[in-house]
């Protein structure tokens, strides 16, 4: 068992001196920083951030835990998940590791058993998970061929209900963009994502009706004031490049809403004047993309018996170059998608580092799954610290980067408005019933 690594006092006020911050989450406070990491105390007062202080200058009065030095973060966001789909990979596992066996999988086990019991008791299994982690922002897509669509937003709300005070919950449909060419069911979907307080979403195909589908989706978003979020070209294929096509039919639309778009993995394969023309074409339509490297060094340029010669994951160093905001995320959680992960952060941080290269420098790293999803999300309230801000924060013994990335971090204490949380996670025996007995 593993025991957190120290006790935040439990009182009403108290300080965590001798803090580690990584500046790029830090509001209202300056400091000489090493590798964009910065030490100061924290006062917290009844649950809120009440100072950020010069390390030592705290009040003496107060109670204190010292950090010796650990670092302190803000809850994390995880902008891009499938919490419909986790956990299902003891019905029906991906049978070769590829992107069709994947896509088979999810299809049979959602019309064979995704009721509304089904989804929501693994939902609520993630989402535990999530929370113990220190997650406090989520997206979730939902599959959203008719009927599942009605099913999994009715429990989406009930779920977002449920567990408003310790996540907070955003969703986006999914469903491949040739369906709307049944007028009577994306009618429905559109009324049921905006009843729901969601988001428009879909998957882009290379196809010739592509254009007037992207626009048919910018003038429903813009006629019922939804927000736009893609998974878009998770291929290796150079001849699928519907990021470009996006891009241009927001210009074309002026579409004032919010698009954000995931994977987008044939950027890579592009020649560099083609991905450059492109990532110029994103920052000038506003576009927001999220990495999900897990799950594309999982399935990309996965063939039988061959080593795979690249890593998956879309360009995301040029189009940060280019202002555009890029964040990564968990994507799908032991599903015929990814079959690992769980909906950590943490995980999820440090892989992108080792994938995509974040260090070297790795200053401002940290910003992709706290400042920047959260306000990709709109919820720039979320994934900071600063003064008046709730003391909402993950604290790690952890002191420097190669500490904090060389281990899982086990030991993380999750503060909500100043408390300590159970940070237990559910056991997969848990979900032994929804699969018809135990998993020996």
């Amino acid at each position: 068992m593993t025991y957190p690594f120290m006790s935040p006092p439990n009182a009403a006020r108290f300080v965590l001196s001798n803090a580690t911050i990584p500046a790029i989450t830090l509001s209202g406070y300056a400091a000489p920083t090493k590798e964009g990491l910065l030490k100061a105390d924290i006062v917290i007062a009844d649950g809120l951030i009440r100072d950020i202080l010069p390390p030592g200058s705290a009040p003496v009065e107060l109670a204190r835990a010292d950090m010796k030095d650990g670092m302190v973060w803000p809850t994390f966001v995880d902008m891009h998940t499938h919490l419909d789909k986790g956990h299902i990979w003891e019905r029906h596992a991906n049978p070769d590791g590829s992107f069709p066996g994947a896509l088979e999988a999810v299809k049979a086990d959602r019309e064979t058993n995704w009721s509304a019991a089904d989804v929501r008791a693994r939902m609520e299994f993630s989402l535990r998970s999530a929370y113990a982690h220190g997650a406090s922002l989520i997206r979730t897509h939902l599959d959203s061929l008719a009927p599942q669509h009605r099913i999994s937003f009715e429990v989406f709300k009930e779920v977002r209900e449920d567990w408003k005070d310790r996540v907070a919950l955003q969703a986006a449909c999914l469903f491949p963009l040739d369906a709307m060419a049944d007028e009577a069911y994306f009618a429905d979907l559109v009324s049921v994502v905006r009843n729901a307080g969601g988001l428009l979403g879909g998957l882009t195909q290379k196809t010739p009706a592509l254009d007037g589908q992207l626009d048919q989706l910018m003038r429903a978003a813009s006629d019922n004031g939804l927000d736009i979020d893609l998974h878009v070209d998770e291929t290796a294929d150079r001849e699928v490049l519907t990021l470009k096509s996006i891009a241009e039919a927001v210009l074309r639309n002026r579409f004032e809403g919010r698009v954000t778009v995931g994977h987008c993995c044939s950027l890579a394969q592009q020649e560099p004047e083609v991905a450059m023309e492109t990532i110029e074409l994103v920052a000038k339509a506003g576009l927001s993309i999220v990495s999900l490297p897990m799950c594309n060094m999982y399935l990309q340029d996965r063939h039988p018996g061959r080593t795979p010669r690249w890593r998956g994951v879309t360009l995301f160093h040029e189009l940060a170059a280019a202002g555009v905001p890029t964040a990564v995320s968990s994507d799908n959680t032991r599903d015929p998608f990814y079959a690992y992960g769980d909906l950590d952060p943490v995980e999820v941080f440090r892989e992108a580092v080792r994938i995509l290269h974040l260090d070297h420098p790795i200053d401002t790293a940290a910003r992709v799954i706290t400042t920047t999803p959260a306000s990709i999300l709109g919820r720039t309230d979320i994934g900071r610290i600063a003064a008046g801000r709730p003391a909402d924060l993950v604290l790690f013994s952890a002191r420097r980067w190669s500490e904090f990335l060389s281990r899982p971090q086990s030991d993380r204490i999750v503060l909500r408005k100043g408390k300590v949380i159970d940070r237990s996670l559910p056991d997969y025996r848990e979900l032994d019933s929804i699969f018809g007995g135990t998993n020996a």
